[in-house]
């Protein structure tokens, strides 16, 4: 009788072990590529929602209606197999979730999403200030514009946090651009002095 009463204890353990292990690996994250739902937190009016291809090809962009949790829902049946991705364009950040496609699946791998913090450029009288926070301390190119010609560069390399201030020559009034290169991306700033 003790025997039967083990080999059940175990055969349910190992069924418990079995359910958990599906409902935590990446079956889970598989679904019916008509229906591919992607979930952003704190998202805000005005943000903007876009869905990539692998080669940065823009399928789709909207600007967010709502504030709070962001619940999208898409059909991706017709999309040819590989990787896409959605990008949620916030203030200080771009939150990226990554989805590929195979055979009408859609697997969203957790391991790629990743948030990439914008540096935030902005002036005060003849004081330009750029921050930017970069855990993977990529390089950032730096490109300032007086009337649509440049007046100085930099490549600037620093550990997790830069911050770089500018003085301005006060007898150059007009027109200014800052242009900056980072993670692939471009950022702009036009204000007048």
């Amino acid at each position: 009788m003790k025997t039967i009463k083990r080999k059940v204890l175990v055969a349910v353990f190992m069924l418990g072990t079995f359910i958990n292990y599906a409902n935590n690996s990446e079956f889970k994250n598989k679904l019916d590529a008509k229906k591919v739902t992607v979930v952003f937190n704190s998202a805000k009016k005005g943000n903007q929602l876009t869905i990539k291809d692998r080669n940065g090809v823009v399928l789709h962009s909207e600007n967010v209606t709502t504030q709070g949790k962001l619940v999208k829902t898409f059909d991706f049946a017709t999309l040819k197999n590989g990787n896409y991705t959605f990008e949620l364009d916030k203030d200080f950040e771009i939150v990226i979730k990554t989805v590929r496609v195979e055979n009408n699946i859609a697997i969203f791998n957790t391991n790629a999403d990743k948030i990439i913090f914008k540096p935030y450029i902005r002036n005060k009288e003849n004081k330009l200030m750029i921050s930017r926070i970069s855990f993977d301390k990529k390089p950032i190119k730096i490109y300032i514009y007086y009337n649509n010609e440049i007046i100085y560069s930099e490549t600037a390399t620093s550990d997790a946090i830069l911050n770089r201030i500018y003085s301005l020559d006060k007898e150059l009034k007009g027109n200014y651009r800052v242009v900056a290169y980072n993670n692939g991306r471009i950022y702009e700033n036009e204000f007048k002095y």
